[in-house]
């Protein structure tokens, strides 16, 4: 297992007191299966356990990162080798899917931490462009982080409401 320890993992002044009380975490690459703990009780819940395993997942090109505080995961985020037509064809992407933080660690910017490291490391790969279907909650979310909704709302069965997002890289 590939451990990516974050760059600038003492210099979180940027970043408001009031949301990381710690800097004890680290953000590792981690198995597809090892997101099933954050992505079901967040993502799928009351649904099997089985809805947790996404198309793609296990490709060679997909990345999953994990984010744990105290060697506990707390956040999850994958990334898929695939171009969304609607964006640009030509142009290199990829897709965020199953972000996740559990609901205690949520509202302490861990969610912008795992994204903006998910970010650097595509960057690293030359992707110009990263989208994602968000869930209508997490529009703000994507917003406060430089993604623009594209299109039409459309709903996901079983799911719910999301809007295709995007942001330059």
């Amino acid at each position: 297992m590939k451990v990516i320890i974050l760059k600038n993992i003492l210099s979180l002044k940027s970043i408001k007191s009031k949301f990381i009380k710690t800097s004890n975490y680290i953000i590792k690459q981690i198995a597809s299966n090892e997101t099933h703990t954050v992505r079901h009780p967040i993502l799928r819940t009351k649904k099997p356990i089985e809805s947790c395993v996404f198309d793609g997942d296990d490709l060679e090109t997909t990345v999953h990162l994990g984010l744990f505080i105290n060697n506990s995961l707390v956040g999850i985020s994958s990334f898929f080798k695939k171009s969304n037509p609607a964006i640009s064809a030509k142009t290199a992407q990829y897709q965020l899917r199953g972000m996740a933080v559990l609901k205690t660690f949520q509202g302490k910017g861990l969610g912008h931490i795992l994204l903006e490291h998910g970010e650097n490391l595509l960057k690293e790969k030359h992707i110009k462009i990263l989208w994602c279907n968000a869930r209508e909650v997490a529009i703000n979310f994507y917003k406060k982080n430089n993604y623009k909704i594209i299109g039409e709302a459309f709903i996901i069965k079983d799911i719910g409401l999301h809007y295709t997002m995007h942001k330059s890289l």
